[in-house]
C-alpha cells in the first residue's frame, strides 16, 4: 500500500489520503494497552503522511488519521434504518467515541472530495485568470506610462507653441512701431533724395545745353529743327542721369515737364544793351519791365484811339443805336482809357522832365562833350550790330532755353519729389501688409498647432483616466481571485 501511494505521488499528483484503523471495537477487551497502541498507530501515519510522502505538516497529519469500527456502525445504522436505537448495534464498550470519530471522518472526507472537485473544476481557471488580470495591468500601467509621457511631452510642446505665438505678438507690434518710423524715415529721404538730384539736373542744365552742337541758322524751319534736336539732347542727358536715381513717377514727370519745354519761344532779334527795353530790363527786372513795357505801348494806342475818338463826329441816332450793344466792351475800354491818359499824362510830364534836366546838362558840360557821348553810345550801337552773328544768336538762344527749362523744372521739384516719397511710401505700405498677412497666417497656424496639442492633451488624460479605472477594477478582481481561493481551493492555508 506504501508503495502505490508513493507512485502516486511521484507519478500523478500528490493524494489525499485518509487513514483509517478498523475494527477499534477489539481495543476495548485490552483498555491498559489501548492509549500506547493508539499513540504507536498515530505516530507511524503521521511519520509516512509527512516523512515519507511530504503530502501534509505534522499540525495536518492527525486529522486524516481515524479510529472506527466500520461493523458497528453498520449495525447502528441498520438498527436506526429498522427504527430501533443505534445503541443496539454496539459491539464493545467505547461504541459513542468510535461512532463520533466515523461521523468526523465522512464530514471532513465529504469536504475534502467536494473540495477537491471544485479545485479540479476552477483552479486551471482561477489561474488563468489571475494570469489575464496580471496582463491587463500591466497592459494598464504602460498605457498609463506613456500616455503620461506623451501628455508631458505635449504640455511642453503647447507650451513652446504658446511662447512662440506670444513671441510673434510682442515682435510684430515691435515691428508695426520700428517700420512706421523706418518707412517715415525713408520717405523723407526719398524726398530730399529727389529733390536734391532734381536740382542738381536742373544746375547741369546749363553744362548739358552747352555740350550740344548743331547747325544754326535764324530762319523758322531751322530754328525748329535745332530746338528739337536740343531737346532731344536734353532728353538724352537729363533723362538718362534721372533713370538711375528716380523711380518711373519722377521720370514721367520730368518728361511731361520737357514735353512743356517744346512751347519755349526764342528772341533772337538784336537787342542794343543800352537801349530803352535793355535798360528797363536791367533795372526793374524782366518781369516788372515787362509790366511797365506793355503799359508804354498801351498808352500809345490808346492815344491815338482818343484823337481819332475827338476827331470824328457824331452819327446820329442810328450810330447810338448800332454802339448799344457793345456797351460792356467800351465800359472795359473807357476804363482802360483813364487808366492810359493817366499814364500818358505821367510819361509826357517825364519827358518835359528830361528835356529840362537835358538842357541844364547841356548849359553845365557842353555841347562836345554831350556829342562824344552820343559817338561813344553809336559807336557801341555799331559794335554789337556788328557782332550780333549767327554764333551770338546761338549762344542767346541756349541762354534764353536755359532760363525757360530751369523755371519749367524747378516748378515741378516739389510736386515730383511729393510724388516719389508717397510712391516709396504706398511700396513700403503694400510690402509690410504682405509681410502682416504673412505674420498673421504663422499666428494662425500657430494657433491651429495649439489647438490640435489641447486636444491630444485632452485626449491622453481621458486615456489615463480609463487605463487607471480598468486597472483598478483589474486588481479588484484580483483581490476577488485570492478571496476565491482561499475560501474554496485552499481552505486550510
Amino acid at each position: 500500500e506504501k508503495h502505490f501511494f508513493h507512485k502516486v505521488n511521484e507519478k500523478l499528483s500528490k493524494p489525499n489520503i485518509f487513514i483509517l484503523n478498523n475494527r477499534w471495537d477489539a481495543s476495548a477487551n485490552e483498555p491498559e494497552y489501548m492509549e500506547d497502541v493508539r499513540k504507536q498507530h498515530t505516530d507511524r501515519c503521521v511519520n509516512f503522511l509527512v516523512e515519507e510522502l511530504k503530502v501534509m505538516d505534522r499540525e495536518q497529519a492527525p486529522n486524516r488519521i481515524f479510529f472506527v469500527s466500520a461493523k458497528e456502525v453498520l449495525n447502528s445504522r441498520m438498527q436506526r434504518a429498522q427504527g430501533m436505537p443505534e445503541s443496539g448495534g454496539a459491539l464493545a464498550e467505547g461504541f459513542h467515541e468510535r461512532l463520533k470519530e466515523f461521523q468526523s471522518f465522512e464530514r471532513i472526507f465529504e469536504e475534502c472530495i467536494s473540495q477537491s472537485a471544485v479545485k479540479t473544476k476552477f483552479e486551471q481557471h482561477t489561474v488563468r485568470a489571475k494570469q489575464i488580470t496580471e496582463t491587463v495591468k500591466a497592459i494598464m500601467d504602460a498605457i498609463n506610462i506613456e500616455a503620461a509621457e506623451k501628455r508631458v511631452a505635449s504640455l511642453e510642446d503647447r507650451e513652446y507653441q504658446m511662447d512662440r505665438l506670444e513671441f510673434v505678438k510682442n515682435q510684430l507690434s515691435l515691428l508695426i512701431e520700428d517700420i512706421k518710423m523706418k518707412i517715415k524715415a525713408i520717405t523723407e529721404e526719398v524726398e530730399s533724395k529727389v529733390s536734391s538730384a532734381m536740382g542738381e539736373e536742373i544746375c547741369r542744365l546749363n553744362v548739358l545745353i552747352e555740350e550740344f552742337h548743331s547747325d544754326f541758322q535764324p530762319s523758322p524751319h531751322v530754328l525748329k529743327l535745332y530746338k528739337s534736336d536740343l531737346l532731344s539732347h536734353i532728353e538724352e542727358g537729363m533723362g538718362k542721369n534721372l533713370a538711375f536715381r528716380c523711380s518711373n513717377a519722377v521720370n514721367a514727370s520730368v518728361q511731361s515737364s520737357q514735353r512743356d519745354m517744346i512751347d519755349f519761344q526764342e528772341n533772337i532779334e538784336f537787342q542794343f544793351s543800352m537801349g530803352w527795353t535793355a535798360l528797363v530790363n536791367r533795372f526793374l527786372g524782366p518781369t516788372n519791365a515787362k509790366r511797365a513795357l506793355m503799359l508804354v505801348d498801351r498808352n500809345f494806342q490808346v492815344t491815338q484811339m482818343t484823337r481819332s475818338l475827338s476827331t470824328t463826329p457824331s452819327s446820329g441816332p442810328s450810330s447810338v443805336a448800332v454802339a448799344h450793344p457793345q456797351d460792356a466792351a467800351l465800359s472795359h475800354e473807357e476804363l482802360m482809357m483813364s487808366v492810359a491818359t493817366n499814364l500818358a499824362s505821367l510819361t509826357s510830364r517825364t519827358s518835359m522832365t528830361v528835356v529840362i534836366v537835358g538842357g541844364v546838362v547841356c548849359r553845365t558840360v557842353g555841347w562836345r562833350l554831350i556829342a562824344l557821348s552820343a559817338s561813344m553810345y553809336g559807336l557801341l550801337y555799331l559794335w554789337e550790330k556788328l557782332t550780333w552773328t549767327t554764333k551770338a544768336k546761338e549762344h542767346a538762344l541756349k541762354r534764353q532755353f536755359v532760363d525757360y527749362a530751369t523755371e519749367k523744372l524747378q516748378l515741378i521739384v516739389s510736386f515730383t519729389s511729393a510724388n516719389c516719397s508717397h510712391q516709396v511710401q504706398q511700396e513700403m505700405a503694400t510690402t509690410f501688409a504682405r509681410l502682416c498677412q504673412q505674420v498673421d497666417l504663422t499666428q494662425r497656424e500657430l494657433e491651429g498647432e495649439i489647438s490640435r496639442l489641447t486636444a491630444k492633451v485632452q485626449t491622453l488624460e481621458t486615456v489615463q483616466s480609463h487605463s487607471k479605472t480598468l486597472r483598478h477594477k483589474a486588481t479588484e478582481f484580483e483581490r476577488q481571485l485570492e478571496t476565491f481561493t482561499d475560501q474554496y481551493l485552499n481552505p486550510h492555508k
